[in-house]
């Protein structure tokens, strides 16, 4: 979009750590609830009301794994000239596969990831500092505010998009671990890697000309040493394909809970391969049917994921910082007529109008902009005016909330969580 090295780093690294902030602070309510997000998600939204935000939650699922895909097959086709569709059936089937065996293996495998790559970036980061990876481009672009502030939502909405399923991961800490910590602990990890990786890219995509960032990562890291570039590659695939398998984790957490909201379900095993399986089925064949590069459907969908959970994430942190100030009734979360009800009407109507206040300002480049947006020059703040919006009007609404019927519910409900209860397992 015509930023230089220097704007593009730093928007990104502003973007990241303007939507970190909230995936850190949804972080802390796991080990305190002991649920998956979207099941704390209830008491906003209503226990039926719930299934509206999480179409959107696994939309940003499926449509991370789709745009993973594209990037994983297109990269290594251009890189060892694999082909296409074999490595995207591939791809899924590991992805799944690991999704399948659930939380501690995924914990493991990116344990994995991580030793195995930070020496490889670092290594790749220091010969681009020295000069040991030389520039063939020359150092080009400049300043505009819509390239910039696309950077930053791009940025904050890769992740925001955790958000979702952050206490899927953190609801396995002690109870009593300290708020601040996880916050402390998710925000620096959730940043300084995206800062560091996305100033990485920015490099490549001025300095290179790089279009395509395996290739990118081939090409460069062949310049250390030959062969170099292949395993830079290949590392930075795997923990893609391991990125996806969380994400089916998470995408399968989501589709149970929203049919769990609907009617009576007993999740197993099974239950857990079938859901995991036509996810990956959808994902696969929506990357068949995409013809357009990696990077401009991972731009609009990155767009489009900020839009829709934006929202969401600031009626929930709303409610559980400001609101209920993290007391809930953790039995009534499970009852579609208890306390919360099965309709959530603050949280719904908030979510809603939240949403509507961002349509003016919608920039989907090619698609639609919306006319506050073409009146601000193509400037997308829609994401921000959604915040806003959705947030205000669920504290407006929530002046009327029965604090008295509610700690009533919470007595009972912690009554009855003190009785023993029989381990349901991770699904």
């Amino acid at each position: 979009m015509g930023l230089s090295f220097a704007y593009t780093a730093l928007a990104g690294a502003f973007g990241i750590l303007f939507g970190t902030i909230f995936v850190a602070f949804h972080a802390s309510q796991g080990a305190e609830l002991g649920l998956p997000q979207m099941i704390q998600s209830r008491a906003q939204f209503g226990y039926r009301g719930v299934v509206v935000v999480l179409v959107g939650t696994l939309f940003t699922f499926v449509g991370f794994n789709v745009a993973d895909s594209v990037l994983v097959a297109r990269g290594l086709h251009g890189i060892l000239g694999w082909n296409e569709t074999a490595v995207t059936l591939a791809a899924a089937a590991i992805a799944a596969g690991i999704a399948v065996y659930g939380h501690d293996w995924l914990h493991r495998i990116f344990r994995g990831c991580f030793w195995i790559c930070l020496p490889l970036y670092t290594m790749l980061t220091l010969a681009i500092v020295t000069g040991r990876v030389p520039a063939t481009h020359p150092a080009i672009g400049g300043f505009t505010w819509v390239a910039f502030i696309a950077q930053f939502a791009a940025s904050a909405a890769y992740n925001i998009t955790y958000a979702p399923s952050v206490s899927d991961y953190s609801r396995y800490l002690p109870r009593h671990t300290p708020p601040h910590q996880i916050i402390l602990a998710v925000f620096l990890g959730a940043t300084t890697a995206a800062i560091w990786l996305i100033s990485l890219g920015a490099w490549l995509a001025t300095r290179l000309g790089a279009s395509d960032g395996l290739v990118a990562l081939h090409d460069a890291g062949n310049h250390l040493f030959a062969g170099f570039g292949v395993v830079m590659a290949l590392a930075s695939v795997t923990a893609l394909v391991v990125t996806m398998g969380l994400n089916a984790y998470s995408g399968m957490l989501t589709v149970l809970t929203a049919l769990n909201s609907l009617f009576a379900l007993r999740p197993t095993p099974r239950l857990r391969f079938v859901t995991i399986l036509g996810l990956a089925a959808v994902w696969v064949a929506a990357t068949f049917a995409i013809t357009e590069n990696a990077i401009a459907l991972l731009f609009a969908t990155l767009t489009i994921m900020l839009y829709l959970l934006v929202p969401w994430t600031s009626v929930n942190l709303a409610d559980y910082f400001f609101v209920r100030r993290g007391r809930y009734a953790i039995t009534h979360l499970f009852m579609p007529h208890g306390i919360y009800g099965a309709w959530g009407s603050r949280g719904l109507i908030a979510y809603a109008l939240g949403f509507l206040a961002t349509l003016p300002f919608f920039v989907l480049p090619d698609v639609y902009t919306g006319p506050a947006a073409r009146a601000l020059g193509g400037v997308d703040v829609g994401w921000l005016v959604g915040l806003v919006v959705s947030g205000a009007v669920y504290l407006f609404l929530c002046r009327s909330l029965d604090v008295s019927r509610e700690d009533a519910a919470i007595a009972a409900s912690e009554h009855a969580l003190r009785r023993p209860v029989p381990d349901q397992g991770d699904a």
